[in-house]
């Protein structure tokens, strides 16, 4: 009898005759964390679908053996029939339904006549919500009143109604604070207890170290290596993803910070569901060329609606005074801000970046359209030249401009947004979590082009939840909290702890 749950070997998969995987092992014991890392593209999502059976028994080569026996799994009802679940980086939660619902959704107890017996569901609800230590959740609630990291509890315990064996947990932390973090990773501790094995896909290497027994890594589809994590570092782990040592994540470039040429004045804006809290409260600053303002805060402190408003998108009521180059300017609407020289790149790619079935490069010139018209019709030879051009320069994985963005990775999908927002030439840039979701090496690719964009002397405007990534990339710091500007910081020796303590420090604190 093997001593592993799942054991898939050579596995092989490609697309039109290329390989996205090609002859990929990988093996998970009872009980076991398997961390699976690598780059955006790497193959660690086509792995994952292969294994669930999103591409079904015959679509791909190699072998897959459950429990000792054979897996021709050619449905994802299959595969979690047999107890392999997996939980997607998108929550694929039902918002108007309650978190009961949600919970038991395919699975409902029936009642007399075949109708749902609720007070089954309720009360099996409320038991898996006890299993993973959150009994105060009130399962009645819509699912949407609840926050990120309690969806994701919910998602688990779908999971569990499933009777999984095997959780496949895809970026699970990517929206979560940390706080919520370390919820999660209680979670899986406690589920690799009851013998519950995990496969953990993360680009957050902590979390890979923090729980996982196993480290497995793949690069451009194929094996790198398999080892236990008491014998692995971050900096190997890294070091085996990208193919080369990196002795700096953040890389410094300096560049010349001149005149002030954006300023907000007196930014307010009130919840969209209840007018009578403001989420942003009287916030004012200063933003010079090329110089990288770095926009710190906890989640929910008002960071994202900040931007939202500066860039026209907030869909509440809001007021500001905002000046270019001294002279104040009318942003209504996105189109006002890129028209006057502000672009963003948005915290939710998939729901306010792209159009997940336009091909990429239309995805990246949406933004300049205008800019590839002869007499009335598009000059689609010139527009690919762009698309070719910013491809290369910035890097994106893809086949074919062609294809549809939602074929790429995360990572390159942000690449891709990215490259949409440069093409109008900003002056401005706003980047709201601009690596959430993206692989150590894209990251770096990613600072680095912020880097060299502030040396031409574009203005950078990002907000990030990472606190190193803040100190590693800003020129300067702003810290939010609860809505108000809390701080207002050169980054010389500045530290995690002195921004924490700016964001969390209450009304009674600051007036002591």
């Amino acid at each position: 009898m093997s001593e592993y749950l799942l054991e898939m070997r050579g596995i092989v998969k490609d697309f039109s005759g290329v390989k996205a995987l090609d002859g990929i092992n990988l093996m998970v014991r009872p009980g076991e964390a398997v961390g699976l890392c690598g780059e955006n593209g790497a193959g660690k999502s086509t792995l994952m679908k292969v294994l669930s059976a999103v591409y079904p028994y015959g679509t791909w080569e190699g072998t897959i053996r459950w429990e000792g026996r054979e897996l021709k799994a050619r449905s994802i009802r299959e595969t979690e029939e047999a107890g392999i679940v997996i939980i997607h980086q998108e929550l694929m939660l039902i918002p108007q339904l309650s978190v009961a619902e949600n919970i038991m959704l395919g699975r409902e107890p029936a009642g007399p006549g075949g109708f749902i017996d609720f007070e089954a569901l309720y009360q099996r609800a409320e038991a898996l919500m006890r299993e993973l230590n959150m009994p105060d959740i009130n399962v009645a609630l819509p699912v949407s009143a609840l926050g990120g990291g309690h969806q994701q509890l919910v998602e688990i315990a779908k999971a569990l109604n499933k009777n999984a064996k095997l959780l496949i947990l895809d970026e699970p932390s990517s929206s979560l604070s940390k706080t919520e973090t370390e919820t999660l990773l209680d979670i899986i501790r406690g589920l690799k207890a009851r013998g519950v094995a995990c496969v953990y896909i993360s680009h957050k290497l902590d979390e890979v170290q923090a729980v996982c027994d196993t480290v497995t890594v793949i690069r451009d589809g194929t094996l790198v290596g398999s080892a236990p994590m008491a014998d692995m570092t971050v900096d190997r782990i890294i070091a085996m993803m990208v193919g080369r040592e990196m002795q700096n994540l953040f890389p410094r470039q300096s560049h010349a910070i001149g005149e002030v040429v954006f300023e907000a004045r007196h930014v307010t804006c009130w919840d969209v569901h209840n007018p009578a809290r403001k989420r942003v409260d009287d916030v004012s600053f200063q933003l010079r060329r090329g110089e990288i303002l770095g926009v710190a805060g906890l989640v929910g402190a008002g960071r994202t609606e900040l931007a939202s408003v500066l860039f026209g998108s907030y869909q509440g009521r809001c007021e500001a005074e905002i000046l270019l180059d001294g002279q104040p300017i009318r942003v209504r609407s996105p189109l006002d801000a890129v028209r006057h020289g502000i672009c963003m790149v948005p915290e939710d790619r998939k729901h306010q970046g792209i159009v997940p079935l336009m091909g990429v490069g239309h995805n990246i010139t949406m933004s300049v359209m205008s800019r590839f018209v002869r007499g009335g019709f598009i000059d689609e030879a010139d527009e690919m030249r762009t698309v070719e051009e910013t491809v290369r320069r910035i890097r994106i994985k893809t086949a074919s401009p062609m294809l549809p963005i939602k074929s790429l990775s995360g990572g390159n999908q942000q690449k891709a947004v990215l490259s949409k927002m440069l093409l109008p030439r900003p002056r401005v840039l706003i980047l709201d979590e601009p690596t959430r979701g993206v692989d150590v090496g894209a990251k770096y690719e990613i600072y680095t082009l912020i880097h060299e964009l502030a040396a031409e002397g574009m203005a950078i405007i990002m907000i990030s939840s990472e606190l190193p990534e803040i100190l590693g990339i800003s020129d300067r710091v702003i810290v939010i909290g609860e809505g108000e500007l809390r701080g207002d910081f050169a980054n010389e020796n500045l530290t995690q702890e002195t921004i924490m303590t700016a964001a969390i420090r209450t009304d009674a604190a600051r007036r002591a």
